[in-house]
Order: structure tokens, then C-alpha cells, then sequence
């Protein structure tokens, strides 16, 4: 559990989740066998009720782990386009494999490398971008993402509580302590950013969504 909710109330929304997927109910199993974070099952409905509602047609992603967002995203959108990043290649070749099973290898570039200098060579826009990686960069690649993201689109960033350690000093641990620091300072500029429009939606590990102001 996530610290985020009562354990109960978690149990009670993933109670009312029926995935009829098979493949990404294989893919939910092989991550907590192995200890893999992907995102959590209420997160992923919202995101696909987002993404559906918005008609969200092109996804840039941070962090690919097992392939299992970027084969949500897609299905969400009826296929649409997503580029995904990846720096670890294992996870990688996994993913590949993956998103190859769920018929969706025209529809997912996976790119191997730090975010942090990927994103720089990243080229076009995108109606939604979506934070996954090493929580404590976050706020290094806002700059970038925002230069990748069409006006009226949405920034998500996931993980933003940290196993509620953001909002409770009684809980962060002293390893973690960068990380922390390096969120909250996320959370306060992505709240008082002049061209964002916040939410912090306290599900999963604490999901922020923030919309991309049309400059007139």
C-alpha cells in the first residue's frame, strides 16, 4: 500500500476495477512478483478516463518499466502515438516484448536513455506528457516537457506523495531525504507555475495533473 490512503479504501476502488485485458492483468501479476513499479490500477482508470474524455491522440512518457502504461495509453486511445522513455535496458527489451504481444509496436517508440538528455532531442508536440521516472528529477525535465506540450494540453506526474513522505515529515526516511526535498520543491512550482493549472489528486502514490495554459 501507498501510505496515501487507508488500505481499506484502496482495497474498496481496486474492488470496483474488472480489467478485462489479459494481457495487462499478466503484466499487473509479473510487476508485484518482481517488485516493479508500474502504475497502481485506480490510477491507470483515470488516466484512461482522462485520456478518453480529452481525446488525447499523442502521449510522451518518462519512465517505460514493463511497457504497462504505454499499452494502457494506447488502448485508451484507440491506438493513438506514444513515445516512451526508457534508461534502463532490460526493462527496455521487457517492455519491447511486451508492447509486440499487445499489437501495438506501430504505435510505441521506446527510446533507450536518461530523460534528461533524451528529451532535449525530442522533436514535435504532445497532447499529454507523462512523468514516471527518478521522482527527483522531476522538476530538472519540467522546462523540457512544457516546451513539448501543446497548449491546452496536460502534464501528468505521478507519484508526487512518495508514500505520503511529501506531505508528513513523521514519515520520510533519512535515504530518502534528496527525493523529498527535490518533490516538494516539483509541487511548488508546478502550483505556482504562470502557465499550469494544478490538481493533486491523492490516489495511488499521489498523482499530479496539470493543464497547459493557451498564452493569448
Amino acid at each position: 500500500m501507498s501510505n496515501i490512503n487507508y488500505d481499506y479504501i484502496e482495497d474498496y476502488l481496486r474492488s470496483l476495477l474488472h480489467e478485462e485485458d489479459s494481457l495487462l492483468c499478466e503484466l499487473e501479476s509479473y510487476a508485484m512478483e518482481n517488485h516493479v513499479p508500474i502504475i497502481h490500477p485506480e490510477v491507470k482508470q483515470l488516466l484512461s478516463v482522462i485520456i478518453k474524455s480529452k481525446k488525447i491522440e499523442s502521449i510522451l512518457e518518462i519512465g517505460t518499466a514493463i511497457g504497462y502504461s504505454s499499452i494502457a495509453f494506447c488502448k485508451a486511445m484507440n491506438k493513438g502515438k506514444v513515445t516512451t522513455i526508457e534508461i534502463n535496458e532490460e526493462m527496455k527489451n521487457l517492455a519491447t516484448k511486451n508492447i509486440k504481444r499487445a499489437g501495438y509496436e506501430n504505435n510505441i517508440d521506446i527510446i533507450l536513455g536518461d530523460a534528461n538528455e533524451v528529451i532535449k532531442s525530442i522533436t514535435g508536440k504532445y497532447d499529454c506528457i507523462f512523468l514516471d521516472g527518478a521522482k527527483g528529477h522531476y522538476v530538472h525535465l519540467l522546462e523540457d516537457c512544457l516546451n513539448l506540450l501543446n497548449p491546452g494540453g496536460l502534464l501528468i506526474s505521478d507519484n508526487v506523495l512518495f508514500r505520503g513522505m511529501i506531505a508528513s515529515k513523521e514519515l520520510v526516511k533519512r535515504r530518502k531525504i534528496t527525493i523529498v526535498k527535490r518533490m516538494r520543491k516539483y509541487l511548488d512550482v508546478i502550483s505556482e507555475h504562470p502557465q499550469l493549472e494544478t490538481s493533486i489528486v491523492p490516489i495511488g502514490d499521489g498523482l499530479a495533473i496539470s493543464y497547459y495554459k493557451v498564452v493569448r
